[in-house]
């Protein structure tokens, strides 16, 4: 195991036809709307990297380097990690061409749609993998804009000597209250920096308590109102979000999964396994149970669909997925 990660305990079990079949481990950060560690479990102290729930801190210092988006839409979508739906394409070729760029600037690896959907269009279309359809295009064309904004260089853009990754190192540190420990590479090729589970709950807390119109808040705000553009039709931050107005969500690989809502504070998971069917129901849990998020009487069946996840055999239901907090 890692030197700088030691893990968490059990927090979520698969129970299949009443049978515990699988169980998941992980730690959990809770944070109060100022900041301060409320609760947690495991190890929250440590590094680890927060995979793209580092995004929302990377399009802070997109605008901190000049950029003007067009729209709000836009920010969201640098924000994002969308489905290669094509509304999604339609937003991301609007922060190119806002910057006069194009496809061709990026250096994301090309892919296929994740939304099953829209791959399966492109698939029957003959279509084959591009950089656009790669679920981080969207943040790689807010780098990319900011750089354009600034005259920086960009054919090396994602090096993280380039003056806008050295300010995005500056961003995060700032937002987390954590000296960055590492920077690695994040799976679409641009640097990703290892914080603590407690400083990046303390960061999305920072980004919904913001006054309005500060850059943080503008963030938040974008993402709250375009959570479609965050992760697709069928994502569980946009289902979370459109359940519950004012949170603000954002996933990442390897089983991170961070939430915040103004007023109630934020909840940062990292499942040790990187199994993301767990880090959604542990971090919505996380902040009813434990920070209080108020549920409306209208959003509980959603809210408890995504909490409790069905486990099917054939073509029923046999059990689900239990939160151990």
């Amino acid at each position: 195991m890692s030197a700088s990660y030691r893990g968490g305990r059990p927090v979520a079990e698969i129970v299949r036809s009443g049978f515990a079949e699988s169980l998941h481990r992980g730690s959990v950060a809770v944070t109060d709307p100022s900041g301060n560690l409320l609760a947690s479990i495991g190890d929250t102290g440590s590094a680890v990297f927060p995979r793209s729930s580092n995004k929302p801190m990377q399009a802070l210092a997109m605008l901190r380097a000049g950029w003007a988006p067009g729209t709000e839409a836009d920010l969201a979508i640098a924000s994002a990690s969308h489905r290669g739906e094509p509304f999604h394409l339609a937003q991301v070729a609007s922060v190119l061409g806002g910057a006069g760029l194009g496809e061709e600037h990026l250096q994301c690896p090309a892919d296929l749609p994740s939304d099953p959907v829209a791959r399966n269009a492109v698939v029957a279309a003959g279509g084959e993998p591009r950089r656009v359809y790669m679920n981080c295009s969207g943040k790689h064309a807010g780098m990319l804009a900011a750089c354009a904004a600034n005259g920086w260089d960009l054919a090396t853009y994602r090096d993280p000597e380039h003056p806008f990754q050295r300010l995005v190192t500056t961003t995060v540190e700032e937002l987390t209250g954590d000296a960055v420990e590492t920077i690695g590479v994040d799976g679409c090729g641009a640097p990703v920096l290892a914080v603590s589970l407690a400083g990046i709950a303390r960061a999305f807390s920072r980004l919904v308590e913001a006054p309005a119109g500060s850059d943080e808040r503008r963030v938040a705000d974008a993402m709250r109102a375009n959570p479609k553009l965050i992760d697709g039709t069928r994502g569980p931050d946009h289902r979370m979000m459109t359940a519950l107005p004012g949170l603000l969500a954002k996933g990442g690989a390897e089983g991170v999964h961070v939430l915040a809502a103004p007023g109630v504070g934020a909840v940062a998971v990292k499942i040790d396994d990187g199994a993301g069917r767990a880090s959604t129901p542990v971090a919505l849990r996380a902040l009813i149970t434990t920070a209080g998020l108020a549920v409306p009487e209208d959003a509980k069946p959603e809210v408890d669909a995504l909490m409790w996840p069905e486990v099917h055999g054939g073509d029923q239901s046999v059990g689900r997925l239990r939160t151990l907090l």
